[in-house]
């Protein structure tokens, strides 16, 4: 089975809950160059009721990016959630879109050290 999807013709009556692992390599293949680096854990609760599925979904971990201010690793916590009702087309269910949006969309605009944090010798030439 690949990660995020849910095969719904194989799901026993009731919630049924999928625990997965999202690395730099999920990120790599939505092509997005700005997370570096990523350990995070989904889990998903998902109840089928024949032509629609209702899924609850936890993300937790954290991923790395670059830091606006000195473009040295930032790693930024994520703890974020979704509930969703979906009507899959065919008997299987895919995830990893709505997974990659809430994990960006979690991320802060600005990017940044707490101050004091940031490399010195980078910072010392912005002041200038």
């Amino acid at each position: 089975m690949q990660p995020f999807v849910v095969e719904l013709t194989s799901l026993a009556p009731g919630t049924n809950r999928f625990d997965w692992h999202a690395g730099a390599e999920f990120f790599e293949s939505f092509g997005n160059a700005d997370i570096l680096d990523a350990d995070l854990e989904v889990t998903a609760h998902v109840v089928c009721h024949g032509l629609t599925a209702e899924v609850a979904c936890e993300i937790a971990g954290s991923v790395t990016v670059a830091c606006d201010r000195c473009l040295e690793d930032l790693v930024i916590p994520v703890d974020t959630s979704f509930g969703e009702s979906y009507t899959p087309d065919g008997g299987e269910l895919d995830l990893s879109q709505d997974v990659y949006d809430y994990v960006c969309i979690s991320l802060p605009l600005q990017r940044v050290h707490p101050e004091g944090e940031c490399n010195q010798e980078t910072t010392k030439y912005l002041s200038k």
